[in-house]
């Protein structure tokens, strides 16, 4: 007995497929927190130090490793990279085609 699978292809964006209010801007963070994560194991401190150095508490740090976005601006996670010692550059350019642009966050 075989079924079909029925799919729906989804976009570049899961927030944009799942009708989030501002996939764009939540596609950004969850990229910037998932950079954020890797850059706290690479420093192999643990969770209480590294609140210790973005000026926050423990339980923000293991929301944000565990991908818990709500509640991190974007602003709030550029600042937490600069305090692991990153520098952040933001460019600005024209799309080739005449639509939207969008916002690429680009990995250590």
């Amino acid at each position: 007995m075989s079924k079909d699978i029925v799919f729906t292809r989804g976009s570049e964006n899961v927030f944009a497929d799942i009708g989030v209010r501002d996939p764009q801007g939540s596609i950004v963070r969850a990229k910037l927190a998932k950079q954020i994560s890797e850059l706290i194991q690479k420093k192999g401190l643990r969770q209480n130090q590294i609140a210790d150095i973005l000026g926050v508490d423990q339980s923000k740090v293991s929301k944000l490793v565990r991908g818990r976005i709500s509640g991190f601006t974007s602003d709030r996670l550029l600042r937490f990279l600069n305090a692991l010692g990153y520098d952040v550059r933001i460019e600005v350019k024209k799309t080739r085609i005449e639509a939207r642009g969008k916002v690429v966050v680009v990995g250590v």
